[in-house]
């Protein structure tokens, strides 16, 4: 893609997803420790060797981990279906406010290290709960829906849904978040069967 758009390329010796980070152009970066420490993507590399790399190719500054993803996630925790920055300071989280439901935990964690989180200039980061769907399941299999899988375009955004009352819930926590933009709600209940969504299937390039 770099050879056909002529833009600089440089090679690195490590696994690394568009889905797994999410940057706010302004020195943060997000990602997960069950995607990026995971054995079966860079067992070569230390986490200080992982956030050396990021740092320096990407220009960022400081990492923020969360721990682990969504039941059902084959991409072993991807960011992209758990939190997003949708402003320099401001991040919308997935929380699944069941206590029986197995997601419960793990994005109970990740909101308590995200407000425990802070900005290069010390500030806390201001969080935005995003609902999660009710759970999509296939042959027996819980398949990874999440609302957090949203795709930012020039004058709208697609936002997954997965006919459930909670979708409404959704469109109305983003809309105030993007005024500029359009939520359009766009249905993944069959789409996420091959365990992807909205931004899932994409992949930036820059204008």
């Amino acid at each position: 893609m770099a050879a056909y758009l002529g833009v600089p390329c440089q090679s690195i010796d490590m696994v690394l997803e568009g889905g797994s980070i999410d940057v706010n152009g302004q020195g943060l970066l997000l990602t997960t420790e069950s995607c990026l420490l995971n054995k079966n993507r860079n067992p070569q590399l230390s986490r200080e060797q992982i956030e050396q790399i990021l740092c320096e190719m990407l220009g960022v500054e400081k990492i923020l981990w969360l721990g682990d993803g969504i039941v059902g996630d084959d991409t072993d925790g991807h960011i992209d279906d758990l939190t997003r920055f949708v402003a320099p300071n401001r991040v919308v989280t997935a929380v699944e406010e069941n206590p029986q439901d197995e997601n419960y935990g793990p994005l109970q964690e990740n909101l308590v290290r995200l407000q425990e989180m802070t900005n290069l200039n010390g500030e806390p980061l201001e969080i935005v709960q995003l609902p999660m769907p009710s759970p999509v399941v296939h042959d027996g299999h819980r398949l990874p829906a999440s609302y957090a899988n949203f795709y930012i375009a020039n004058s709208l955004v697609l936002l997954p849904t997965y006919r459930c009352e909670a979708d409404q819930q959704a469109i109305d926590t983003l809309a105030p978040l993007f005024p500029d933009r359009k939520i359009v709600g766009v249905d993944c209940s069959d789409l996420v069967w091959i365990l992807v969504a909205c931004h899932g299937l994409t992949q930036e390039v820059p204008a």
